[in-house]
């Protein structure tokens, strides 16, 4: 890459942690950067975009349906706090944000600067709770001289109060993010220096009475183009382009020709790249709409209806000869999904527009050009209204020459915001240096490499169940909640404290070593140190695997197993990782991609494909009925311990009462224990009343008796 700033933006975002700004003057190629950077950056992407046509433009997805916004003004700690249950992800959801590398906002200028703290508070609940968008990358996209967020009045009433301007960069999450900002300065649009100038001085809004009188002179009045010579024309309101499109359609006197766009599935009317409905007649001038696979045709092509039959259009463009025969093209909607063998994130399509790829293209309005090129164009920009609306208008043109005023600009319809430009004035101080460059590529290294040897999630996992075991099982299951506590010095001492030290060391030879991506001494330091917290770890992956604590009470119940997932799934996270690391030389990229397929890896139970294949009546079952396998290892007697709850289980049913009910926990663990072969031996023991004696005293000791006889056998 020879652009000095686009290399820049590269090693930024695949070589550090570091979220960045791109922006740049219309024309920079900050398009091509982004398709670039789908097809080759080894990081999980997902492409975002304010709008659903500029997310269909950057084959991504809008802010709103990725992250489940309100379209409601998000107030900052409140809003999503007062409606957790609104905003609750499914599983596979969460997995899927836990699983991003960089998150992409494209025309991010359009971002309203509390739907990106409404990106953050989803990001922080489902990734890292005090990291600024949970600890995501961005790529932040646009150009703030372009146009601007739109806010209803009666929405920044409501916003104000929390925010100096609604533009992205007063986001509060985004104010507590050292990120950076590269301009691209290269234009690859224009090439004439002089109309570059003139550009500039309209973008930031420092144009004189000697420039305004030279831009002025494109205004050529009662200007009638040639059909050939395929002029557009940009207006500022949506009513002036269907008015002279209209106009011009009923003007020829040839045949009209109706074609009816198709649509399937989830393609919302705001987002139609094209009329749903479109009236062509030949001799219409017209505007492709998209990129021709084939590359005869792009975004933004002006050409002229020769033929039309059935099925299709030729065109004749403006600057060729050779006619194209158009059919129908599809345009998709799609949302982010995880592909469960791939591991990978991609796009399911969700919905389809099928329609000819063009727009009647006498007319459009400046917002729908942005982003397009145009060899020539006639300009209405003298009812401009919003900031960058002129700017806009006027860098779509490839050339001075190639540009008509229809009516003079005049000096008011040049509008720019003054907190725009306050921000660009100190966009340069974030402008990163190449030794800040290579500063960040070791920190994030560093970081990688702490958060692997960073043991918090296991411990905290591990205090937790054990603090659940000691307050309502200490009565039940004494011998082994000595057990499993019994690892907590070793754990403290062996691995918490060990991992601190090593963290440390890891600081010293990253900071130190010329090279410490490919440094054999961090090489060997890391396998060491793999291979030992492997073993250290090995003593509570044993004790954990076939835990059990079987209660009658609900509410325990549910705790006890949430607090044993919990830790299961931190050590399984963690394992893995270490596994994938002993067997491999640490390489960062290799790691990223494992370490987000080893997330994405969920318990058959959590499987949503899975929950959806089990039927109501096999829930109801499974709910009714006691695993009998699950033993706690202070019961002395296993099968005795099965043979007795699985009676109770049974009981239960055919009572349709709770299993406590018939009789406790407590209960059954003295009898399992104890083996009690007479009723005064059986009234001694601990939870057994004269209720249990009375009903099922006999039954039960004749269950214990046969269990007896068969050991003695």
């Amino acid at each position: 890459m020879q652009n000095p700033e686009l290399h820049k933006a590269w090693q930024a975002i695949a070589n550090t942690n570091v979220s960045l700004f791109l922006t740049g003057k219309a024309g920079t190629g900050k398009t091509t950067f982004l398709h670039r950077l789908r097809e080759q950056l080894p990081k999980r992407v997902v492409v975002c975009a304010s709008t659903g046509i500029a997310a269909i433009n950057a084959q991504g997805v809008t802010l709103h349906s990725m992250f489940q916004l309100p379209f409601a003004p998000y107030i900052p700690e409140t809003t999503f706090n007062n409606n957790q249950r609104r905003f609750s992800f499914p599983k596979h959801k969460v997995r899927l944000l836990r699983s991003i590398d960089v998150l992409v906002i494209d025309e991010v200028s359009m971002v309203r600067a509390d739907v990106l703290d409404a990106v953050d508070s989803v990001l922080r609940r489902y990734r890292h709770r005090y990291k600024p968008f949970g600890g995501v990358q961005l790529l932040l996209i646009g150009d703030l001289q372009q146009l601007a967020p739109v806010v209803r009045q009666e929405d920044w009433n409501l916003l104000e109060k929390h925010y100096d301007t609604p533009y992205f960069f007063s986001s509060k999450a985004l104010q507590q993010l050292n990120y950076y900002t590269i301009e691209l300065k290269t234009v690859y649009r224009q090439s004439d220096p002089t109309f570059l100038s003139l550009l500039n001085k309209v973008r930031e809004n420092r144009i004189d009475s000697e420039a305004l009188a030279h831009l002025n002179t494109r205004y050529i009045p009662n200007f009638e183009p040639s059909k050939e010579e395929g002029y557009i024309r940009l207006t500022s309101h949506n009513r002036q382009a269907d008015a002279i499109n209209q106009r011009e359609l009923e003007a020829l006197s040839t045949k009209q020709h109706i074609f009816e766009a198709k649509i399937e599935g989830e393609f919302p009317e705001m987002s139609y790249p094209t009329d749903k409905v479109l009236v062509l007649k030949q001799g219409a001038q017209v505007m492709f709409v998209k990129n021709d696979r084939e590359k005869r045709f792009y975004n933004g092509m002006i050409g002229t209806v020769v033929d039309i039959d059935a099925n299709s259009i030729t065109v004749c463009p403006t600057d060729s000869k050779e006619e194209i025969k158009v059919t129908s093209d599809v345009w998709q909607n799609c949302k982010y999904v995880l592909d469960e063998e791939t591991k990978e994130i991609s796009e399911q399509v969700i919905g389809t527009f099928s329609q000819i790829p063009m727009r009647l293209a006498w007319a459009i309005t400046i917002h729908k050009s942005q982003g397009l090129t145009f060899e020539r164009a006639i300009i209405n920009a003298k009812q401009a209204f919003a900031a960058g609306q002129t700017y806009v208008a006027l860098s779509r043109c490839k050339t001075f020459e190639g540009l008509v005023l229809s009516d003079p600009i005049p000096a008011h319809a040049i509008i720019t915001d003054h907190n725009v430009r306050t921000y660009t004035q100190q966009m340069a101080e974030h402008e990163p240096s190449d030794n800040q460059l290579q500063e960040a590529q070791r920190n994030f290294l560093y970081a990688t490499l702490e958060e692997l040897y960073n043991f918090t999630p296991v411990l905290y996992a591990y205090a937790d169940l054990l603090r659940v075991m000691e307050e309502h099982f200490a009565k039940l299951y004494p011998e082994q909640i000595a057990r499993f506590k019994s690892l907590d010095p070793d754990l403290k001492s062996a691995v918490e404290a060990v991992a601190k030290k090593f963290s440390t060391q890891l600081d010293y030879l990253i900071r130190t070593e010329e090279n410490p991506a490919e440094s054999q001494t961090l090489q060997e330091r890391i396998a060491a140190a793999t291979t030992y917290f492997l073993e250290k770890l090995a003593p509570l992956i044993a004790q954990t695997s076939d835990l059990s604590l079987p209660t009658d009470s609900k509410r325990i119940k549910e705790r006890s197993e949430n607090a044993i997932d919990t830790l299961k799934e931190a050590l399984r996270v963690k394992m893995q990782l270490l596994n994938y690391v002993k067997n491999n030389r640490f390489s960062l990229n290799a790691y990223l991609r494992r370490k987000a397929d080893i997330m994405l890896d969920a318990s058959e139970d959590s499987e949503p494909e899975a929950a959806e294949k089990t039927t109501k009546s096999v829930r109801k079952k499974a709910e009714k009925t006691e695993k009998i396998t699950d033993v706690p290892q202070d019961i002395l007697h296993p099968r005795l311990f099965n043979v007795l709850r699985a009676w109770r289980a049974e009981k239960a049913r055919e009572l349709s009462m709770p299993a406590y009910v018939v009789f406790s926990q407590r209960a059954l663990v003295s009898m399992t224990n104890m083996q009690p072969r007479t009723i005064g031996e059986l009234k001694k023991l601990p939870g057994v009343g004269k209720a249990l004696l009375d009903r099922y005293g006999e039954t039960l000791l004749e269950l214990i008796n046969e269990y007896l006889l068969e050991e003695e056998d």
